[in-house]
């Protein structure tokens, strides 16, 4: 098939750009609200620790390929110190009152929001993300899961009544370089206020927002060894879910080594939670609000520059509205303003890492040369730094890589269906099954698709929203377990007649 690529024009307020990029005032967030130390070191039992390597890693901003700061690079002497400072302080913390580790938390989340904009500056320096994000979304809702678990701290016997539920022990949790401080509070907090005590490594390319947080630890008065951080690279995290003082894995990243870490824990009576990756798909109805539905697809998609496990990246529009739908989305992409990340009317920020440009690029290649339809919003972009325009795909297949494959990059997938049962037929049709969206305006036809489609989260006619009391996670390649709400914090405890780990 013949190869084509369509650079469609922007839409609105072309004497804003210069150069194809969007130019606006600074916003006033800049990195004076944001001082980073030249070194960090590791955080074990309440103390900044050198490694035992003397080796440290260098993180860089992705916008502009600056050097930012570095970060210690723990081995497996780092890391066992570092379970055995939580082993320590187990005991003391589970024997607290839940009304006292509530107060901790508590702490914790009003300081979060007092330093809110120091964590969504560094946020958006160490990951790319625009501004608005950070400060609108990710710092609000980290602090928003440490409000909602300190408020179960003291009510676990009502959560599961008749069931006594205990911590489990240390946890290791190994988090990804796409959400740093939230998946940090995503998994810390329930952990803390169920009892346990944690060691955290946070991903290599974004450690900058966990280690700020120990601060905020601190600042809150949490005892010694009931968080400790330890950075470094694939060599740190295997070494801390292999550990054999682990009573729990959690981890959120790539599926590939998701696998691996299950093989890793199999055997050893260590529980494990698995958030992995994501084809997620819209569904859009010809009696949907389309307009609503463009807002909701482009959210679902461009958000974070598409580096979301949950992300919208295979639309199904039915055949009906499909040119219609289309045209409306070429035009709402051309308004998409991709520049500098600290810019607070910057829409999309920088490709986190050029590892995961070149992943970006080498799929989108595998679609135009499969024969899809590449639209691409026309932008210069800069010399420096990770970069990709908003991008979409027409005329696809099921059977293209694009429709297959996890992108994880702004990228969109569109395909077509005519009646509800190709639709569910084509949306399951995937090994992933973390998320999806239906846009219709029948609410019986929401509810008929909801309990056939393969997904653990469902989203109706929006995407892309989170709470802290709603439990998150997937089926097959997805992963299993869930977090948040009440399914998430049954994760973190041992209920009476349960199995014990270890």
């Amino acid at each position: 098939m013949a190869k084509h690529v369509d650079k469609a024009d922007p839409v609105a307020a072309p004497e804003l750009r210069f150069g194809g990029v969007w130019q606006y005032e600074p916003a006033p967030e800049t990195t004076d609200h944001c001082a980073i130390a030249a070194r960090y070191q590791l955080y074990i039992g309440g103390q900044w620790t050198k490694p035992r390597s003397g080796e440290y890693l260098a993180t860089i901003d992705p916008a502009t390929e600056r050097p930012l700061s570095e970060v210690a690079l723990a081995g497996d002497r780092d890391v066992d110190a570092a379970v055995k400072a939580a082993q320590k302080a187990f005991p003391a913390w589970r024997a607290r009152s839940g009304e006292d580790r509530a107060r901790y938390l508590f702490r914790i989340a009003r300081i979060l929001l007092e330093r809110a904009r120091e964590f969504a500056v560094l946020e958006t320096l160490d990951n790319g993300k625009p501004i608005k994000e950070t400060r609108d979304v990710d710092v609000p809702l980290a602090a928003q899961h440490f409000f909602y678990h300190a408020g179960w701290a003291d009510k676990l016997d009502l959560l599961f009544p008749g069931q006594r539920p205990q911590p489990l022990g240390v946890i290791g949790q190994v988090i990804p370089w796409n959400f740093p401080l939230l998946m940090a509070a995503w998994k810390i907090a329930p952990a803390l206020a169920a009892g346990n005590t944690v060691v955290l490594k946070p991903a290599e390319t974004s450690p900058l927002t966990a280690l700020r947080l120990c601060e905020v630890f601190e600042q809150a008065g949490l005892p010694p060894g009931v968080a400790n951080v330890v950075t470094g690279d694939g060599r740190t995290g295997a070494a801390l879910v292999r550990h054999p003082g682990l009573a729990k894995v959690a981890f959120t990243g790539s599926t590939e080594v998701g696998k691996e870490i299950q093989r890793a824990v199999a055997g050893r009576g260590v529980e494990l939670t698995l958030e992995l990756g994501g084809k997620a798909a819209h569904l859009v109805f010809e009696d949907a609000a389309l307009d609503q539905a463009v807002e909701g697809v482009v959210r679902g998609i461009f958000f974070n520059q598409g580096h979301v496990c949950c992300a919208g990246s295979r639309l199904l529009v039915q055949e009906s509205v499909h040119d219609l739908f289309v045209d409306k989305l070429r035009r709402r992409m051309g308004r998409i303003r991709v520049g500098p990340p600290l810019d607070k009317n910057t829409d999309m920020g920088a490709i986190h890492s050029q590892a995961q440009l070149a992943r970006i690029r080498e799929l989108v290649a595998a679609g135009v040369d499969e024969g899809a339809r590449l639209h691409q919003t026309a932008c210069d972009l800069p010399a420096k730094g990770f970069w990709f325009p908003p991008s979409m795909f027409t005329g696809v297949s099921m059977s293209h890589r694009i429709a297959r494959e996890e992108i994880f990059g702004p990228v969109l997938s569109v395909l077509t269906f005519r009646t509800p049962e190709e639709a569910v037929e084509k949306a399951n049709n995937t090994s992933y099954g973390l998320s999806a969206g239906i846009w219709t305006d029948k609410g019986a036809r929401v509810l008929w698709l909801a309990a056939r489609m393969q997904a653990g989260v469902v989203w109706n006619n929006t995407f892309n929203r989170f709470d802290a009391a709603s439990p998150f996670g997937g089926y097959k390649e997805s992963g299993f377990g869930r977090e948040g709400g009440r399914q998430g914090l049954r994760a973190y405890v041992r209920l009476a007649g349960g199995l014990s780990p270890g």
